[in-house]
């Protein structure tokens, strides 16, 4: 992303001084007239990539910020997750102990009558 926000800056930079420097060759003026839109052109341009850097150094810093809290912020909230998770296991096994007996009685019933049917039908 920052790659992508550098490039746009850039990008935008570049063809600012290129719209600049055509409109400045391709209007007519007196030799002092065009040194001084050069430099008011060149005083704008520096003032632009020096906003330019200013906002590509935010952005580093924004993402930097957001790293540095994403790496403090995930692993307790990992943690918590987990925590919870085990708790809710505990509180949830005496009732799959509980099915697992009437799972075991109903096939132990099931068994019985397939027996039961088999002996009657011999």
């Amino acid at each position: 992303m920052i790659m992508k926000a550098s490039t746009f800056f850039i990008g935008l930079a570049t063809g600012t001084v290129a719209a600049a420097i055509t409109v400045l060759y391709s209007t007519p003026k007196s030799g002092s007239e065009f040194r001084t839109s050069v430099k008011s052109a060149s005083t704008d341009l520096k003032e632009m990539l020096g906003d330019v850097k200013e906002k590509v150094s935010n952005l580093k810093d924004s993402v930097s910020d957001l790293t540095k809290e994403a790496k403090e912020t995930i692993p307790g909230t990992v943690g918590d997750v987990k925590q919870s998770f085990e708790k809710w296991q505990q509180a949830t096994e005496p009732n799959r102990q509980h099915m697992e007996q009437e799972l075991s009685a109903i096939q132990a019933a099931l068994e019985k009558l397939e027996q039961s049917i088999t002996a009657q039908q011999k």
